[in-house]
């Protein structure tokens, strides 16, 4: 019996020694492994901005008041808000807004400071070019936000005149953000680009294994031999794992050091979630090999079974929550979802796990599934 077992694992490490020999032989497997994740990383991360600033303004002031002049001068003097333009009529906004030089235009009509000093509401005017509707919808906040403070102040004034002193607002708001104190998005999207790129780069880079050996006419030299199928499948996964925890360190350190993510969990639970998701992806890439048995073929299916569900269905982008019924339901076989969820929680929260153990359980199912049908296909092919 335990010479049965040394046998075994004396074959694995032969084959996984193979197959780093084929890796180092083949320049595109080494690039793709090693140096996409880290190009992905940056282009992605420097990419996806989803902070909303400098948005360009335009005015249209009919009034040329002190008081609009002030609301003005409140608006270009934020970091969110820049005012590039002044108009002298509506067909100017139009031609702006059309041309793309302006995302949102303030009109202040006539009368606008004489109807705020005597009570009545003074109207100002908003357009925005709803083409770009979250941008659209934050610079509308912006500017709410600005007037409020400005219809604040008044409110106060009046009370101080009317010998009202030390009045305060009945209600303050003091808000307090947790795990990311400044809102940037880098903070939230560079964990969860770090799932998807391991996701992609795991399943590619093993999705040439199989077929590879099919193309060269080698798997009938490899069938032949007393090797069991579970000794193949382990020895073509293990280099692909260590090259993905590879990755996953070195993506990591460009996420801290480059974008200052903060990791302010533990690095070592990060790395037990990130290797049960390995194993699952690196035997969905070795499992897609076995059934094309062509290197182009396998890419392909690769990036269209890992990329996109991982990119659209994950919640990396979009919102699960938002989104129908029935697509919630196909979320959650979804292996990307519960990793991006244990890395944000890990490095922005601190979390451990024993608040995220039904995503590890998941994973962790996720890999031992694969597995098991993994096997079965390389079953199938030995017997054939």
């Amino acid at each position: 019996m335990e010479k049965a077992v040394k046998d075994s694992i004396l074959r694995i490490i032969v084959i996984a020694e193979k197959e780093w020999i084929q890796i180092r032989r083949d320049a595109r497997s080494l690039i793709l492994s090693l140096i996409l994740p880290v190009m992905l990383l940056l282009l992605f991360g420097y990419a996806l901005n989803m902070d909303v600033r400098n948005i360009r303004v335009g005015i249209l002031d009919q009034d040329k008041s002190s008081l609009s002049r002030l609301v003005g001068e409140k608006i270009s003097t934020t970091e969110y808000l820049h005012v590039v333009r002044h108009f002298n009529s509506f067909i100017e906004i139009d031609d702006a807004i059309d041309r793309g030089e302006i995302l949102m235009a303030l009109v202040f009509p006539p009368r606008f400071e004489r109807d705020f000093k005597s009570g009545r509401v003074a109207k100002l005017q908003l357009i925005v070019d709803g083409s770009d509707s979250t941008s659209a919808m934050v610079a509308t906040g912006y500017v709410r936000s600005i007037v409020f403070v400005l219809n604040q102040d008044a409110i106060k004034s009046e009370i101080n005149r009317a010998g009202l002193s030390g009045i305060e607002m009945p209600v303050e708001v003091r808000s307090r953000v947790w795990y990311n104190e400044t809102l940037e998005s880098k903070n939230f999207i560079v964990p969860g680009l770090l799932a998807i790129i391991m996701a992609i780069i795991s399943a590619l880079i093993t999705s040439l294994t199989m077929s590879r050996e099919w193309e060269r006419g080698t798997m009938e030299s490899l069938i032949a031999t007393p090797l069991k199928k579970q000794e193949l499948f382990a020895g073509k996964m293990i280099p692909y794992v260590f090259i993905a925890l590879f990755d996953l360190v070195i993506t990591l350190a460009v996420g801290a050091f480059v974008f200052d993510v903060p990791i302010r969990g533990s690095v070592i639970e990060l790395y037990i979630a990130a290797l049960l998701f390995l194993f699952g992806t690196c035997g969905v890439g070795i499992l897609i090999s076995s059934a094309t048995k062509i290197q182009v073929l396998s890419v392909q299916a690769a990036m269209m079974i890992t990329y996109l569900p991982s990119l659209i269905l994950s919640g990396f982008v979009f919102p699960i929550k938002n989104m129908p019924a029935a697509i919630q339901f196909i979320t959650y076989i979804i292996p990307a979802r519960y990793l991006i969820a244990v890395m944000k929680a890990i490095a922005l929260k601190g979390i451990g796990y024993s608040l995220l153990w039904a995503q590890i359980i998941f994973l962790a199912a996720f890999a031992v599934v694969v597995t098991a049908a993994g096997l079965k296909k390389i079953s199938l092919e030995i017997s054939e």
